[in-house]
């Protein structure tokens, strides 16, 4: 049971540490100081009901619904594409950081905004869902659970590691040439995500 709570551990880390809109939100979170907990909280939890999902039949009720994969692709590319600009406009402006200080994001529109970096991906489900519930599935009897555990123990791990880190860090974080950098490369990740996400569903690799 242990080294199937090892296994999905390793899993579900390797899985989450790819830098990711989910990822970055969160990281940006942590800077501004915001809801750090309840972000960090709710990310870690539906990754955890997408995973026991998986592990226990989700990933099924996903394949016979064929028609949910290009709306979330077109709907998900669009939200990125939307916030990438986002990122960029205040990348370019000197006293977005300050400005943004001064009025920071209301829990439940943070909350929003994180929900649909997790839930309106596609890439989530096809790894989260059906890839960690496969492997899963694919170990003996009785191991499915601890696999599960340790999975969701990852994704909790790293959540709170990299909010309340990117938070202890918020001091040269907050530099504006250094958050000015952020930003930009936020709005680089969000545009590459929602151009891969559009080509992957054009293009579908053989």
């Amino acid at each position: 049971m242990l080294a199937a709570l090892i296994a999905g551990f390793a899993l579900g880390g390797s899985l989450i540490v790819a830098i990711g809109a989910q990822n970055a939100f969160v990281i940006r979170q942590g800077v501004l100081n915001s809801h750090v907990f309840w972000i960090c909280l709710f990310c870690s939890v539906s990754d955890a009901i997408l995973i026991w999902g998986g592990t226990y039949g989700l990933g099924v009720v996903l394949q016979s619904l064929p028609w949910l994969v290009p709306v979330m692709t077109f709907g998900g590319a669009a939200f990125l594409l939307w916030y990438a600009y986002k990122a960029l406009r205040r990348a370019l402006a000197p006293s977005a950081l300050q400005e943004e200080g001064k009025t920071t994001t209301s829990l439940t529109m943070a909350l929003l905004t994180c929900a649909a970096f997790t839930w309106a991906n596609p890439h989530v489900y096809l790894d989260t869902v059906i890839l960690v519930g496969s492997i899963a599935n694919a170990r003996p009897l009785g191991e499915q659970a601890p696999f599960a555990l340790g999975a969701t123990l990852a994704s909790f791990t790293w959540f709170f590691a990299i909010g309340y880190g990117a938070k202890a860090l918020r001091g040269p974080l907050s530099k504006p040439i250094v958050w000015r950098a952020i930003d930009a490369t936020i709005a680089v990740v969000m545009f590459w995500l929602a151009v891969k996400l559009v080509l992957g569903y054009v293009y579908p690799t053989p």
